[in-house]
């Protein structure tokens, strides 16, 4: 009896400790679960490049994006602030405004108006530092209203930079076996100019070679954004002279009419109102009258 006690108090050991395992595992990879979701969603995808720290790597860093915002012209200098806060500077920018629709409406005879539609839209070019690259984007996203499309790019140039440097050193190392040459045996007139010919070719490779990895190492160091900007179509309505003959907007033979008569009554209106302003010479007069009149009268008789 005592033996089938060991026994089971043995096996709940057992089985207490596998489950205790079991569960501790469970919670450890859990939060390493937990702990890559978080990173991967606050790293970008441009971001990433950089946390490869692989020094043979050496990556040109560009940016696409269009969208649309509340105001272009404020937007424009408010993001010329930011580039310029990161370091960076603008290199192009082009701010026009595209008429889509102009309609003219007369409303009298000498005036019209002019209702015009159009779009404003910037085409911007930015240089900021490599490193800068995503802190300037997100700056930028808090002017936008909908975005059309936003691109990065990471291009590795090493083997590009690599092939510049192999190119200027064959090429240096034939520039002072061609200058050896023609100091030496160079005697002939003809023979030295083609040897100085050819001896101008490669310097102008290994200076190409070099001005090209100047070229890329530019680009390694400052990223370049290209945006475009555009907001909603605005309306614009202006009373403007009318250019047309005013005589095709003459009135009719029966608008004529209407306008006479009204003149007619207008008139009639003025002389009424002329005769009761002189009310007073008129109460004169019949009083002189009839006074003429009871003279007469009396004289006769």
């Amino acid at each position: 009896m005592k033996t089938i006690n060991h026994l089971l108090i043995l096996s709940l050991s057992l089985s207490l400790i596998s489950c205790g395992g079991g569960s501790k595992y469970e919670e450890s990879s859990t939060d390493s679960v937990s702990a890559d979701q978080n990173a991967s969603t606050y790293v970008s995808s441009s971001a990433a490049v950089e946390n490869k720290k692989d020094s043979s790597r050496k990556f040109i860093r560009t940016a696409e994006l269009k969208f649309k915002v509340k105001s272009v012209i404020k937007t424009t200098y408010q993001i010329e602030e930011i580039t310029s806060h990161e370091g960076g500077f603008v290199t192009y920018t082009k701010l026009e405004s595209n008429k889509n629709d102009v309609s003219t409406v007369p409303v009298s005879a000498d005036s019209s108006l002019e209702t015009t539609t159009y779009s404003v839209i910037n085409t911007m070019t930015l240089r900021v530092p490599n490193t800068k690259l995503d802190s300037t984007l997100k700056e930028i996203s808090k002017f936008i209203d909908y975005l059309d499309y936003r691109i990065i790019k990471a291009d590795d140039v090493a083997l590009q930079i690599l092939s510049n440097k192999l190119t200027q050193k064959r090429a240096v190392k034939n520039e002072e076996r061609l200058t050896s040459a023609i100091d030496k045996r160079g005697k002939k007139l003809n023979e030295t100019t083609e040897a100085e010919e050819l001896l101008l070719n490669k310097q102008e490779q290994a200076d190409n070679a070099k001005v090209s990895n100047l070229s890329l190492q530019d680009q390694i160091n400052f990223s370049t954004i290209s945006l475009t900007l555009y907001q909603r179509e605005t309306v614009k309505r202006e009373l403007i002279v009318n250019n047309k003959n005013i005589e095709a907007y003459e009135p009719g033979f029966g608008r004529k009419i209407l306008d006479a008569l009204k003149i007619g009554w207008n008139i009639l209106e003025g002389i009424i109102v002329f005769l009761f302003q002189l009310w007073g010479l008129i109460v004169l007069g019949v009083i002189l009258f009839v006074g003429y009149k009871i003279y007469r009268r009396l004289t006769k008789e």
